[in-house]
């Protein structure tokens, strides 16, 4: 009788254990997904920054090789951001990766 109680408290404690991991997984990934969204947010915020500069620049700068100029500095302001982007999402998405693999 006692062996049984002490499997039965065993098999309780699997118990909790598994539903905490479950817990813990479910929580990771709900941050991942978090993540996830905010960086396509900052990549759509940014391309509409990006996009609205162009826009100002087409529209008050009379000079067509300033106006060429600093559409070009734009475009390589943005080329640098979607790149820091792309390697913090790929940063991320490897610790992610690793973690999953624990």
């Amino acid at each position: 009788m006692n062996d049984n109680n002490k499997s039965w408290k065993e098999i309780s404690e699997d118990t909790s254990e598994v539903a905490k991991k479950i817990k813990e997984k479910v929580s990771q990934e709900n941050l991942v997904g978090d993540l996830k969204d905010s960086f396509n947010s900052t990549l759509e915020t940014s391309a509409e920054i990006i996009k609205n500069l162009i826009k100002i620049v087409d529209e008050t700068v009379k000079d067509d090789e300033i106006k060429s100029e600093s559409k070009e500095v734009i475009k390589k302001i943005s080329n640098e951001l979607s790149e820091l982007i792309e390697n913090a999402k790929s940063k991320v998405s490897n610790i992610v990766n690793t973690e999953e693999e624990e």
